[in-house]
């Protein structure tokens, strides 16, 4: 089924389970040098008078570097039958694997957006913020169990500039 664009307000998924329960594969990079990794942590909604994503990487992540140098991303949200590969490129780096070659995962390079076919929604972004997390801004400090080997995450705001589905 091919994807059609579709403006953000037309996503009908309750994101609690679309981010939090289905994941999402996070892409940064160039058609030459690209990486992506699996996520369950983030969020869609409006800020700035303007309708955003935001995600978080920790630093330790090989996709880190390829959120750094990018001037965007994108977010590829997938069927059940892809958690086989949503789980692979969660678990694997892509340092040290080829997870487009190992998954099949197909890339679909558009208009400098970087996805995957066979995702169900897709969401482009450009980069308006980022923020590294702070542990002296914990007011609970049970939120520091997350953080074991202290790498905290970089939270990246995105604009959204476009979503594509299959709806």
């Amino acid at each position: 089924m091919e994807l059609k664009e579709i403006s953000p307000e037309a996503i009908t998924d309750n994101t609690f389970r679309l981010i939090g329960k289905d994941w999402m594969l996070v892409t940064a990079g160039t058609e030459a040098s690209f990486n992506t990794m699996t996520a369950a942590w983030g969020g869609l909604g409006v800020l700035w008078d303007k309708k955003i994503c935001f995600c978080v990487i920790r630093p330790t992540r090989y996709t880190y570097a390829f959120m750094e140098k990018s001037e965007g991303f994108t977010l590829s949200f997938f069927e059940e039958q892809y958690r086989d590969i949503l789980t692979y490129c969660g678990t694997k780096s892509g340092k040290d694997v080829n997870k487009v070659a190992e998954t099949g995962l197909t890339p679909v390079f558009d208009r400098g957006a970087i996805y995957f076919g066979g995702a169900r929604l897709v969401i482009v972004c450009r980069k308006i913020y980022t923020q590294d997390i702070a542990p002296e801004n914990f007011l609970d400090p049970e939120l520091d169990k997350f953080y074991p080997k202290k790498d905290y995450h970089r939270m990246y705001v995105g604009e959204i500039l476009r979503c594509l589905s299959m709806q």
